[in-house]
């Protein structure tokens, strides 16, 4: 705004007029949207979909934080594993897992169809390719249940994937954990409690950490931070753009 440096009546009342004019310039810029303040402002556009990897060792709780995040009703795509291992009681196919035989699993491993798949305990684990693509496509965020060998490989097909790693509180609640679900023999529960130290290792590649306390408001609690760290990514200035090589 011009300042007024003259006491001469003719020259201050001229000076005021200039500075009457600009303001009402001013206020009519910003009304019609084309001040420099409002082209500072960026137009409101939908983040792009996230790629959300969840992994963590055996007994961390991943399944039933998956639960809870199902509760919550968001317009999220809960990509399903397909495996050869067993049906546990309560486990619906198809919802929790795809339950394939060797020789199926082995045949969809020939014609490409996985985003990542690998041997664990001697069970195959893959993600099958069109659930991640076509949810992507859409628009939908995706959240992806994996181990720690999957996680890396998805980070070398998609680099922008939002890494999550769930852990639980401590070592003795994780082998009380697996002791509780009883569904591994004693030289099993021995083998996934060592691959969880080595897979525990692996916790600074990943990009936030999110601790699965005992008890149903840890599991609350573990659900929420995983809600609020996919609502802080699509808050940011630089928004992840997920692209599968």
């Amino acid at each position: 705004m011009p300042r007024c440096h003259t006491l001469a009546s003719g020259k201050t009342w001229n000076c005021w007029q200039g500075c009457a004019k600009s303001l009402l310039s001013l206020r009519e810029r910003v009304r019609v949207g084309a001040s420099p303040l409002a082209e500072l402002i960026p137009e409101a556009s939908p983040a792009p979909p996230l790629l959300v990897v969840l992994s963590g060792p055996s007994g961390a709780g991943k399944d039933a934080v998956l639960a809870e995040l199902r509760k919550l009703e968001r317009p999220w795509h809960f990509a399903v594993t397909a495996t050869t291992r067993p049906m546990r009681d309560g486990e619906r196919d198809g919802a929790d897992y795809v339950f394939l035989d060797h020789d199926t699993f082995a045949k969809m491993r020939e014609r490409d169809e996985f985003l990542e798949c690998a041997e664990v305990y001697g069970r195959w684990y893959g993600v099958p390719r069109s659930q991640v693509r076509d949810a992507l496509h859409s628009g939908k965020d995706v959240i992806l249940k994996i181990d720690v060998q999957g996680a890396a490989t998805v980070r070398r097909m998609a680099p922008e994937a939002l890494l999550v790693f769930l852990v639980p509180a401590s070592m003795d609640d994780l082998r009380q954990r697996l002791v509780g679900r009883m569904s591994e023999s004693a030289p099993e529960l021995e083998l996934r409690l060592g691959m969880a130290k080595l897979e525990l290792a692996h916790i600074n590649e990943y990009d936030y950490r999110v601790v699965n306390e005992d008890g149903g408001i840890g599991l609350q609690q573990a659900a929420a931070d995983i809600d609020a760290i996919i609502a802080a990514e699509k808050c940011r200035v630089t928004p992840r753009l997920v692209q599968l090589l």
